[in-house]
């Protein structure tokens, strides 16, 4: 039995693109390295290979890389 991780990822927008994501939250070490893992189809977003580097994510959406799940939330009141 395995048991994956899941974080929390709290952005300031409405929308972030799945590129950006993966570099400001350190989860890649470069904006090359976060098309790369994207292009091989090692990210999902809400359960499904996401190859859209671009692709807008929002707030409840859950991607899921290196064996970890993270959730996009919005800014707390």
């Amino acid at each position: 039995m395995t048991s994956e991780s899941r974080r929390i990822i709290t952005i300031q927008s409405d929308t972030i693109e799945l590129n950006q994501l993966l570099k400001f939250e350190g989860l890649v070490s470069s904006g090359g390295e976060a098309k790369q893992v994207i292009n091989d189809s090692l990210v999902r977003v809400n359960g499904e290979t996401e190859t859209r580097k671009r692709r807008k994510l929002v707030h409840g959406d859950s991607i899921e890389f290196n064996q970890e799940t993270y959730h996009v939330e919005g800014p707390t009141a």
